[in-house]
């Protein structure tokens, strides 16, 4: 754990460690906005007058994530369902699974795509209005148009088509369901609900959005394909759960080591200084609690040094000319960050700066800052300690960071994404595919489309009569072997262009030459 050589890869794929399942539990109704609204409001302020009028109400399944509207279209079920794969040491692993006709449909749904006019998307959704991928891709095309309403709206219906077709022994709240997100036809219900949870955040919800957060990361743990362990503790803080993430610091920081997310490394120590600040709580219990977070945000701060200047630019604090003219946090400790680390760092300031606004947060800050340059004038041996383990762990990031920084839409993180990522087409409807789907036996949509309309081309240069819908035959069958062959040359083909590195040769006029040769 204390090796410098522990990468950041290793953070987010680890052993299975299924006894922290305990932090995934809780009520079914937490999932419920209303009931953190009413909370705050009251029940007669939330619920108003919503008796229900019986004319051309339209009958709609009891469902928990999601309240059916009476606008919204009359349900019929588009064609998922839910298998049970199997069960092991009480897990369950499930997956969802695709009928013909919603593959034709999801063919259909990649020509609108491709065709760049929402008016496709449009139409397609009023022939098959519980198409998930429609659903999701048109609510960013009405978030983009700032109709936040509607954006709400289509992942909601998403939402409902998902948990009409769950399996009964799928559990939203007790920790023990998967679902692998190297499937296709899984990613879309890890989607809705990480879009689904960032409304409600944004509505003034962050205790509903923290356990929609923590159902994202029991889908997966083990891998969390959408790095959720990078706004969990944003949620805690927000929701005011400061022992839940103390805990789960804790109980995590063995096995994952989260103290080499900046995240974790700054979240726990406000976490300390919130708990010391509370009125109720005895004096040596505080003072215990603040020395507390005195140490641990130094210790963030010269892990990670390149999160100063940021976060107080974003909290339009002028800081003291001795801190912006000493090097450990100047502009080079920005400029020699490797880029996963900044990737991090910058995702961290953006989504959080407002929560270091606060006055008492500021200057506690401010007192933190003078004592770690105290100990860097002192040459305390932590810091090149820290310096050494910045420059050897942080040289990648696992592609899962990549997606969670698309998918946060924070500009600060998104302009530092390597080249690699922001060149490569994108689709909202799923960000970023994990490399190595193909060892599953379901293979993306739209690489078996393009496949099929290259092999039907080739078939039908050889034989005019060839169809390759046929079923029985041996033309077929033979047609579809080669495409499970095509299927694979063009994985590998993709996974030896994705490993391809250039290496720039080094500019004359650069003025950190040097040291970016010893980095």
């Amino acid at each position: 754990q204390e090796s410098p050589l522990f990468p950041l890869e290793c953070v987010f794929s680890t052993g299975p460690h299924c006894h922290l399942c305990c932090h995934f539990l809780y009520f079914i109704r937490n999932l419920n906005p209303e009931t953190e609204l009413k909370r705050y409001f009251g029940a007669r302020a939330v619920l108003g007058d919503q008796r229900p009028r019986q004319r051309n109400r339209q009958f709609h399944r009891s469902t928990w994530m999601t309240s059916p509207k009476d606008s919204w279209p009359r349900f019929s079920r588009p064609g998922i369902s839910m298998t049970l794969l199997q069960s092991k040491d009480g897990i369950h692993y499930f997956t969802f699974e695709h009928s013909r006709d919603y593959q034709q449909i999801q063919f259909k749904f990649l020509d609108a795509v491709e065709s760049m006019d929402p008016n496709n998307i449009v139409a397609l959704l009023q022939l098959n209005p519980y198409h998930i991928d429609s659903l999701l891709q048109f609510s960013d095309v009405c978030r983009m148009q700032e109709d936040q309403e509607m954006a709400r709206d289509f992942i909601g219906r998403a939402l409902y088509s998902f948990e009409c077709a769950v399996h009964p022994l799928f559990s939203l709240t007790s920790g023990t369901s998967r679902l692998d997100y190297l499937r296709p036809e899984n990613r879309a219900f890890y989607l809705a609900l990480y879009k689904h949870m960032m409304f409600l955040e944004k509505r003034g919800c962050p205790r509903t959005a923290l356990e929609y957060c923590k159902l994202i990361l029991s889908l997966d743990p083990d891998s969390d394909p959408l790095c959720m362990l990078l706004i969990i503790d944003f949620l805690m803080l927000r929701s005011r759960e400061y022992e839940s993430l103390l805990q789960l610091y804790q109980d995590w920081e063995e096995h994952r080591n989260l103290f080499q997310l900046p995240n974790f490394a700054f979240s726990t120590a406000l976490c300390y200084f919130h708990l010391s600040q509370q009125e109720d709580m005895d004096p040596e219990e505080s003072h215990k609690q603040r020395c507390k977070a005195d140490q641990m945000l130094q210790n963030a701060l010269i892990m990670f040094p390149g999160v100063l200047m940021p976060l107080l630019d974003l909290c339009s604090v002028q800081p003291d000319a001795t801190v912006t003219s000493h090097a450990f946090f100047g502009p080079k400790s920005q400029i020699m960050q490797p880029p996963a680390l900044t990737e991090l760092t910058a995702l961290y300031v953006g989504r959080t700066y407002n929560l270091w606004r606060e006055a008492p947060v500021m200057l506690w800050l401010e007192e933190s800052v003078k004592e770690v340059l105290r100990r860097v004038d002192a040459k305390d041996p932590i810091v090149d300690d820290c310096q050494d383990k910045r420059q050897q762990r942080y040289r990648s990031a696992p592609r899962n960071i990549h997606r969670h920084v698309l998918l946060s839409e924070i500009k600060e993180a998104t302009s530092s994404l390597p080249l690699e990522v922001t060149t490569q087409p994108m689709m909202s409807f799923d960000p970023l595919p994990p490399l190595d789907s193909s060892k599953m036996t379901l293979i993306s949509w739209s690489t078996n489309k393009h496949n099929q309309i290259t092999l039907a081309l080739f078939f039908r240069s050889l034989m005019p009569n060839f169809n390759l819908q046929e079923d029985d035959g041996e033309v077929a069958r033979a047609g579809q072997e080669l495409n499970q062959e095509v299927n694979r040359l063009l994985v590998a083909m993709r996974d030896m262009l994705a490993n391809i590195r250039f290496q720039e040769p080094p500019r004359e006029d650069h003025p950190y030459r040097d040291e970016e040769e010893w980095d």
